[in-house]
């Protein structure tokens, strides 16, 4: 099996590159997906997929039956959403929509997964079940197309045993492969705060309330929250990116405005911690004669990946690469909306390496790019994961 697999991944990888490459020259924003869903609907139809459509507006499912189709179920998972980055490579197909990019290896994932498609509607008479090919819309923005997909009801027919996605990672090489049993990536959310003041002429401080003081005051007092009343042995970080005062060197402002994030792994937790920011913020700006409009926008859960699910995962990455080429992978404060379907169903989100030892740009950046080799590594490992998933007992 690893054999066809792998001469199959090596044939479609001209198609794979091409797939990609449209994509990552023609990308779109979260919920605006439309042209790059008219496009994987052709390659579905081109590979005689069938497959419904429409889900959460431009969201896809593909279905590729083997042997005995009601016996267990996989789902493939890839977005299809770009970030608002303006490209900087000098790349044949750079992205022609400006201020638009695929700078989290999206394109990639589709193409991967379409890459998959063909590969397993090849092989389809030589597995057991049902496999699903969902190309999501809406991972890179609140509230995520997974759980958006789960309040329409998708999974209420569908309901997979098991579930897979693969992400591109730049900081491992390619034809290397990660994996992280239990919990992976953190929950995530929004933190919004408008802190209210009285302005006024900055040489007369004794006749203004200055919002950029309290402001100041609350980005530093919130950080005791993660280093006094967290459990040092759950991983947290709050962190403010922005903050917008719009005064001037002699004009203290009427209001300041910052945001946030705030990542951790355990539930509870979050939602205590959601109870102390809002009451310490609010005591602060009061106690300074001010007062703030506290917003948190709950996000993503944190991500887990069944060890059953995994374990499984890992030792067919280890028959289709060899032990050298899987490595574990350490916790993530980062996230991912992939994380819904893990606390629905047995998931696995795992890594793909796609460094080519000349581009070492991160992702979410204007000079990301991958390793195109990588691709035949990604369609062939998702297939052979799928199919072994569906044939072990």
């Amino acid at each position: 099996m690893i054999n066809k697999i792998k001469k199959l991944s090596n044939e479609f990888l001209p198609e794979i590159i091409r797939i990609r490459r449209h994509m990552h020259k023609h990308p779109e924003l979260s919920f605006q997906e439309n042209k790059t869903s008219d496009f994987i609907k052709k390659e579905l139809k081109k590979i005689g997929i069938n497959f419904t459509s429409g889900h959460v507006n431009t969201g896809i499912i593909g279905t590729i039956e083997g042997e005995n189709p009601k016996s267990k179920t996989v789902l493939l998972r890839a977005d299809i959403d770009a970030l608002p980055i303006h490209e900087k490579n000098n790349i044949s197909y750079k992205s022609s929509n400006d201020g638009v990019m695929h700078a989290c290896g999206h394109d990639a994932h589709s193409a991967s997964l379409l890459g998959a498609a063909q590969i397993l509607n090849h092989l389809k008479n030589e597995f057991t079940g049902t496999i699903k090919l969902l190309f999501q819309p809406a991972e890179e923005q609140l509230p995520g197309g997974a759980k958006l997909l789960i309040e329409e009801g998708v999974f209420n027919n569908i309901k997979p045993d098991f579930c897979f996605a693969q992400h591109v990672f730049p900081e491992l090489p390619s034809g290397k492969v990660g994996f992280k049993k239990g919990l992976y990536m953190a929950s995530t959310d929004e933190i919004h705060v408008t802190v209210f003041g009285k302005g006024g002429h900055a040489a007369l401080p004794h006749k203004v309330i200055d919002p950029i003081v309290i402001a100041s005051q609350l980005i530093i007092n919130l950080q005791q929250i993660i280093s006094r009343n967290n459990n040092p042995i759950t991983p947290s970080v709050l962190s403010f990116g922005f903050i917008e005062a719009k005064g001037a060197t002699n004009v203290i402002p009427n209001e300041v405005k910052l945001k946030g994030t705030f990542r951790t792994f355990d539930e509870n937790w979050r939602a205590k911690a959601h109870e102390k920011m809002l009451k310490m913020a609010s005591s602060i700006a009061e106690s300074m004669g001010g007062s703030c409009d506290f917003e948190i926008k709950k996000g993503y859960p944190y991500l887990t990946n069944d060890f059953k699910t995994t374990d499984l995962a890992i030792e067919s990455a280890k028959e289709y690469l060899g032990e050298e080429n899987v490595v574990d992978l350490d916790l993530r404060m980062t996230s991912e909306d992939f994380a819904y379907l893990s606390h629905e169903f047995p998931s696995c989100f795992y890594r793909l390496g796609t460094f080519d030892g000349k581009n070492a740009s991160n992702l979410h950046t204007p000079t990301f790019n991958i390793d195109e080799g990588s691709l035949e590594i990604g369609a062939g490992l998702l297939s052979y994961i799928a199919i072994q998933q569906l044939n072990t007992l």
